[in-house]
């Protein structure tokens, strides 16, 4: 979890007394937020470092582990986790292609998400994205911080009458087509299943039809081995010249390299990502305390050529992080932790 907040709601079961909760990835604002599942489940605790396989072994004591995005449910952790008991991982977020869940299968570990905490939080902020990008707003401030209050580079174009495109449309991407119709946007969509909600605003079209007449394009997609790198040279090479892509999904939807090479032709003309695909190395830590040495030798060389670029923001995996998410994401972790505690089916249990 990132960000502070609380959540609010009435518990009428509670974990026995000897069980425990071990919250990994938890820097100071995720003890905040997570303070009314603490106060549930006594004896919990948390552990500042992201779980990995030299990590693992730190939620001793614990029957349940609380994950979050870049924490590692790869085998040889959960085997780990299986040595001291742990029989629950309750992810504080909706992915969980971080997590072996054949082996957690095997090894008796349930595992329970967050399915949707506030997909008007991520609609809103690919279109921050999106219009920040379009309108050079980041140079603009940065320009006018050093008393520059020239012109020259920071030309746009009305979004009013563009095309959009939004892959994937589920409860995110609906919300995102809602969002960029009521600008006046023609609104494409690609999904292998359709939904009546998006066709309100939108029109399915295959994804080289929908890459080729959008202006802008937003994904919003889960990562499978289906999408893994779907944005790729070919499909590149199939975009609108000038188009912005815009990432607040997974970062493996993006085949990194082929994305550079699209900005250097100017294939694409802007990227706006809140996700990269080798950010587990990086998002969430502060490098900027580091000795140089350090720090370079733990910097990623093609990430920081692709934040090199004018034309490229990147935020830090931060779409989500609003008072309401933190707030929905507290109270539905608490809920599958008690779903588990009492033997209850786990309303979102997630499976191999």
């Amino acid at each position: 979890i990132a960000g502070s907040s609380s959540c609010s709601f009435t518990v009428d079961t509670c974990l026995p007394a000897m069980s425990k909760v071990c919250v990994f990835s938890s820097a100071p604002y995720v003890r905040i937020a997570l303070e009314p599942l603490l106060k549930e489940f006594p004896g919990s605790f948390h552990v500042d470092a992201t779980c990995s396989a030299t990590t693992a072994g730190l939620c001793q004591g614990a029957s349940v582990v609380c994950f979050f995005v870049n924490d590692d449910g790869s085998r040889p952790v959960l085997e780990v986790f299986a040595k001291h008991g742990v029989k629950m991982i309750a992810m504080r977020c909706a992915g969980y292609d971080r997590v072996d869940l054949a082996a957690c299968a095997e090894l008796g570990i349930k595992v329970a998400r967050v399915p949707a905490y506030s997909p008007y939080a991520v609609a809103e902020h690919a279109l921050a994205l999106a219009m920040t990008l379009n309108r050079r707003l980041h140079r603009c401030y940065n320009r006018v911080r050093e008393g520059n209050f020239t012109l020259n580079g920071l030309i746009g174009m009305d979004f009013h009458g563009k095309t959009v495109g939004i892959v994937g449309t589920g409860k995110i991407g609906q919300i995102a087509a809602h969002i960029f119709h009521g600008l006046g946007m023609k609104v494409l969509g690609y999904d292998k299943f359709q939904n009546d909600t998006f066709k309100e605003v939108g029109t399915y079209v295959e994804l080289d039809e929908l890459v080729k007449e959008s202006h802008v394009i937003s994904l919003h997609v889960p990562l499978l081995d289906s999408t893994r790198h779907m944005i790729n040279k070919d499909l590149i090479s199939k975009m609108r010249t000038g188009v912005i892509l815009v990432n607040c999904s997974r970062g493996a939807l993006v085949q990194t390299e082929d994305l550079i090479e699209g900005l250097q032709s100017g294939q694409i003309g802007a990227a706006g990502l809140d996700v990269y695909e080798n950010e587990g190395a990086l998002f969430f830590q502060d490098f900027s305390q580091m000795q140089d040495d350090d720090r370079m030798h733990k910097w990623d060389q093609l990430f920081a050529t692709l934040r090199g670029f004018p034309n490229v923001i990147v935020t830090p995996h931060s779409a989500f992080l609003t008072q309401e998410a933190l707030e929905n994401i507290c109270a539905t972790t608490v809920q599958n932790i008690q779903e588990f505690q009492a033997g209850s089916p786990l309303t979102n249990e997630v499976k191999a």
